[in-house]
């Protein structure tokens, strides 16, 4: 059941703050209905960002731990990064793998390309499923060495029970990746 609606009409865009990574843009948009509002959003680069999540085998997948400056605190979470010029998803999603995790992949499946609250984020990123692993490490751009964990999938509930795996993309990875395994068999 789709509904095709006519997009507001964007009457004045102004960009308010810009950082290294955002710029906050200022949106005056004017709906079919004649409603007019001011919305605000983050845009990124628009280069896309990726995440694999890397199977061992069948029934163990790679977790890293790294740090998260907005949360302040360690999270477990599958490797990703954002697309770099010239990449495609498979591209930066092996190179990524092999900078945070230290494999390469020889099978890189997509999943899904999801996006986080696009009321406010111009952002997408592309999940991959990564399968025949391979060891290979990238220098990546990483302040520290991240911790590379072997997680059972049948241990997929106490998972998603820490208190440190809590990042919705990661959460959907696992998900997703959990329906892909389910369906090939």
């Amino acid at each position: 059941m789709d509904h095709a609606k006519e997009k507001p009409e964007i009457l004045k865009a102004e960009l308010v703050a810009e950082s290294r990574l955002f710029k906050v843009e200022s949106l005056h948009l004017k709906f079919s209905n004649g409603v007019e509002r001011v919305y605000e959003r983050m845009r990124g680069g628009n280069r896309g960002a990726v995440m694999v999540v890397p199977l061992i085998d069948r029934d163990t997948l790679l977790l890293v731990r790294e740090y998260a400056a907005g949360t302040h605190s360690y999270e477990l979470g599958f490797p990703k990064g954002l697309i770099d010029p010239g990449e495609d998803a498979g591209m930066a999603g092996n190179r990524e793998l092999m900078e945070e995790a230290g494999f390469g992949a020889r099978e890189l499946i997509p999943l899904k390309q999801v996006s986080l609250a696009p009321g406010y984020f111009a952002s997408r990123m592309d999940i991959l499923l990564a399968r025949d692993l391979y060891p290979e490490q990238r220098e990546g751009d990483e302040p520290e060495p991240l911790d590379v964990i072997p997680w059972p999938l049948s241990e997929m509930d106490s998972l998603l029970a820490r208190p440190d795996f809590s990042e919705a993309r990661s959460i959907s990875a696992l998900l997703l990746a959990r329906k892909w395994l389910d369906e090939e068999e």
